[in-house]
């Protein structure tokens, strides 16, 4: 009996552990499993960034390719441009060249032409100053002529003043005494013209001064008739709206009575007033 206790025992306790093993095993697989998951999403995520870097660097490519193409067609434009421009420069240099010559031989013959202008300069300085001093010559002796003669005729007129100051009787005091005595008589007819004119500004200024008066009482008088006649212009139009109130009210009693005419009435109901009084005209 113990022996086949034990015989029963051993096999429930190997079927125990082997399902533990298998279940360690299991547990094993299942996180080495997930580890490579791990791994695997590490991985994926990896390729992804290596990707975008790679799509990156291919669009920097394309771009640098491209600005490459750019920069090629630009350095081929500018080689153009220089062979043209040394060209240009070559024409240049060559026009400079020939003008340089052009400019030495107009130099050369702008010097000859200079030196025999100087050379004609100085002749004719030379011809001037004599055909000068020929006529400052003549100049001065005429300008000595005339002097000479004023001189001899300043000293007839001095002779013949001084004997005319000492005659009492000389033209000169004559005329001067004529002169003095128009001035004088030009004075006083000055001096009364001025009188008479300082009169008649007297007199117009009182004028001015009474013209002045009645004008300020002419507007007194005429801003009273003026206040005046709005006064009676506003009582004008005051009666004129009483009037206007009362032709209405009238005008309206006339038609009320009419319609009391025109309507039938009842015998025995008293006839109603001819005239209501205004209290308003009351």
């Amino acid at each position: 009996m113990s022996s086949e206790a034990e015989t029963y025992e051993k096999p429930g306790l190997s079927l125990t552990k082997a399902v533990e093993d298998v279940s360690q095993h299991g547990f094993a697989q299942t996180e080495a499993l997930k580890e490579r998951q791990k791994t695997l999403l590490t991985l994926q995520a990896s390729l992804s960034d290596v990707e975008r870097t790679g799509e990156m660097a291919e669009h920097e490519l394309r771009s640098n390719v491209r600005e490459s193409l750019m920069l090629e067609a630009q350095t081929e434009h500018l080689e153009r441009q220089t062979s043209l421009l040394r060209g240009r420069c070559g024409a240049i240099c060559k026009e400079n060249t020939e003008l340089q010559s052009s400019i030495t031989e107009e130099e050369e013959s702008a010097g000859m032409a200079r030196a025999g202008f100087n050379a004609y300069r100085s002749k004719m300085e030379g011809h001037r100053a004599a055909v000068l001093h020929a006529a400052s010559r003549t100049e001065a002796h005429r300008e000595l002529e005339e002097k000479r003669k004023l001189v001899r005729v300043l000293t007839q007129k001095k002779e013949e003043l001084k004997v005319d100051l000492e005659d009492p009787n000389g033209n000169t005091l004559l005329s001067a005494k004529s002169e003095n005595d128009a001035l004088k008589r030009q004075i006083l007819a000055r001096r009364e013209a001025i009188a008479k004119k300082r009169a008649q500004l007297q007199k117009e200024r009182e004028a001015h001064t009474q013209i002045k008066k009645d004008v300020e009482i002419q507007n007194r008088r005429y801003e009273a008739i003026v206040k005046r006649l709005h006064c009676q212009l506003g009582r004008a139009q005051a009666v004129h709206r009483q009037m206007s109130v009362d032709v209405y009210r009238m005008e309206r009693q006339l038609a009320e009575l009419k319609g009391q005419l025109e309507a039938p009435r009842d015998p025995n109901e008293p006839s109603p007033p001819l005239y209501e009084p205004d209290e308003h005209v009351l």
